[in-house]
């Protein structure tokens, strides 16, 4: 185990998962590799999809909109989803076949009711830092290997904000599963590449 490496778990939640209110085609699939890869871990970090009921980016809250929308939001594009992971609900919850206990931490993100967080280092505003970047750096960790839900979402914002903040970062594709939304999973993987983000396992 490196200590220089940190394997990063993206929302792998209940509401991600088949059956969930935003269900990531697959999305549980991930689980049984993303615990066989932690072992090999000495830190993990999970994230947590954490929104308070009525956020921003519920189409609920926009009378008139649908989910899978978009609109304009004062910090630029804002997608519109089904109401997901709202706190301490089931749907929030990490995933029941998710077994990392040697997890170090759990950032949770999506809090602001007026501002999402796809990121696990920035939100959406791209100027709010979550802290995560410096905790890294604090334990002297270089190297992240990102897994999880959902691949042209949370995990490529996540991986392409990790590069901006000069991490090395890999993503393992088959540790990972799409939306797939208009065209979303291409265009992520490009960002991806064009960042300079390590694509592997697909």
């Amino acid at each position: 185990m490196e200590n220089h490496n940190a394997l990063i778990v993206i929302d792998v939640q209940n509401d991600f998962c088949t059956g969930g209110a935003l269900a990531v085609p697959d999305g549980e699939a991930v689980v049984p590799l993303i615990n066989h890869m932690a072992g090999n871990f000495r830190h993990v970090v999970l994230t947590q999809d954490w929104h308070p009921a009525g956020h921003f980016s519920f189409a609920s809250r926009h009378p008139g909109q649908q989910p899978f929308s978009a609109i304009t939001a004062g910090y630029g594009p804002q997608t519109l989803w089904p109401d997901h992971c709202v706190q301490q609900t089931e749907g929030a919850a990490f995933h029941p076949d998710l077994d990392i206990p040697q997890a170090s931490l759990i950032l949770r993100k999506g809090c602001d009711r007026e501002l999402d967080s796809y990121s696990a280092f920035f939100e959406n505003d791209h100027k709010t830092a979550t802290g995560l970047a410096g905790y890294l750096r604090e334990r002297g960790i270089h190297n992240l290997v990102m897994t999880g839900l959902a691949t042209d979402f949370c995990v490529a914002w996540s991986a392409i904000d990790a590069r901006q903040q000069d991490f090395t970062v890999e993503v393992r594709l088959d540790a990972c599963r799409a939306i797939d939304l208009d065209g979303s999973l291409d265009a992520a993987l490009d960002n991806m590449k064009q960042a300079g983000v390590q694509l592997t396992g697909n």
